[in-house]
């Protein structure tokens, strides 16, 4: 309820407010559907079945890169090496064309999850302080804010690569506080990664907020524990 809130709520954008991983793989589906005659004898249905078992078997690996400040378009394009050399195609021009086709139907693609606009807004309108800090390049995140027409809702917006430093380093907790003028007893960041989101926020006093958009539960292995666990954001005003 909007009554329980704190005075100024820090979020994270991908898998928070845009449904970041959801478009991930709409836009390999199309990626490989697309480009499916030019594979030779291995079907698109192959060549993405391929990507999902390396994303699945190196998914730690892949979400410390895919939240971190490394090269974004990199990332991808390794992973479509890699199940390439699975696969047996040696084409290094349409890895490079793949990549590039991923790249911008992800910039397209980018959708809020239903409902998270409605309760930036309203959590604004009640008076709530609002900041955003996300981990990644500075031109894919920018990019992301800008066509979900996110910016308007924050009084202050960390980008990671634009910054220096991103979640769980404490540094980038304590400036955007220092934005917004309050005291980490007086905020919560809300955030779907345990250890970036939550353990970053949880280190320097600050109630930490699980988006658990997977609904798979806490882990048993977790280090850490959140403060409230919810399925959406939307959860917040309702």
């Amino acid at each position: 309820m909007l009554s329980e809130l704190p005075p100024a709520i820090i979020f994270d954008m991908d898998d928070t407010i845009i449904a970041d991983s959801e478009m991930s793989e709409r836009c390999w589906e199309e990626v490989c559907a697309t480009f499916a005659p030019r594979l030779g004898d291995a079907p698109g249905e192959t060549l993405l079945e391929t990507i999902r078992e390396i994303r699945r078997g190196n998914l730690a690996r892949r979400e410390q890169l895919e939240r971190g400040g490394s090269d974004l378009r990199g990332v991808r394009q390794n992973l479509l090496s890699s199940a390439f050399h699975v696969l047996g195609i040696a084409d290094n021009a349409l890895v490079q064309e793949m990549t590039d086709s991923y790249m911008n139907l992800k910039s397209i693609l980018v959708q809020p999850y239903p409902g998270s606009k409605d309760t930036l807004r309203r959590l604004k309108q009640n008076g709530i302080r609002l900041a955003m800090i996300t981990n990644g390049p500075v031109t894919e995140q920018q990019a992301k804010i800008d066509r979900a027409d996110l910016g308007h809702f924050f009084e202050s917006i960390v980008i990671e690569g634009e910054f220096g430093v991103g979640k769980p380093d404490s540094r980038v907790f304590r400036h955007t506080l220092e934005q917004l003028q309050v005291s980490p007893e007086q905020t919560w960041v809300v955030g779907d990664n345990l250890v970036n989101d939550v353990g970053g926020a949880q280190a320097v006093g600050i109630y930490g907020v699980w988006v658990d958009w997977r609904g798979t539960g806490l882990p048993g292995n977790s280090t850490v524990i959140p403060d409230r666990i919810i399925n959406s954001v939307v959860e917040l005003v309702n």
